[in-house]
């Protein structure tokens, strides 16, 4: 024996549908306003002065064929530099972690070469996700490299 589907069960059905999409949206936007500023910059007309200087400087360090492959061997931020024909292994590098969320404050890195030609942040880092900012300098030449880690 079946039952009939009435109004009542559709209206059920339809009430919960709803709520569940509600609680979820809910759920997900308590997430991301607790997780993320929203400010990518302090002032955005005064960045758009900058970005014609921006470009000549990306295109800069695009003529001189530097990679950097920023990673991390635990705590501590590992910067591999290479140029054209080989590692890079005098450059003087500087850099900052950026912690994603906020909730750390900034902390500038310090590198020494070790090893293979690698360069390794003095410091350690605290678990979290972080962006890596690292400069590069080779006698004149000067390059940036921006990574997000997870540590």
């Amino acid at each position: 024996m079946t039952r009939r589907f009435t109004g009542f069960h559709m209206l059920a059905c339809i009430v919960g549908f709803f709520v569940v999409v509600i609680g979820v949206n809910g759920v997900m936007a308590t997430i991301a306003a607790r997780s993320f500023t929203g400010t990518v910059v302090e002032n955005s007309y005064v960045a758009s002065q900058h970005f014609n200087r921006w470009l000549d400087e990306a295109k800069a360090q695009d003529q001189l064929g530097w990679h950097a492959t920023i990673d991390h061997d635990g705590r501590r931020v590992t910067v591999q530099l290479t140029g054209p024909d080989a590692l890079i292994r005098d450059a003087m590098l500087s850099g900052t972690a950026i912690h994603l969320l906020g909730r750390l404050p900034d902390r500038p890195i310090h590198f020494v070469r070790g090893e293979k030609g690698a360069y390794r942040s003095i410091e350690t880092l605290p678990a979290g996700r972080w962006q890596i900012r690292v400069t590069a300098q080779h006698g004149q030449a000067r390059a940036s490299y921006a990574e997000e880690l997870s540590l």
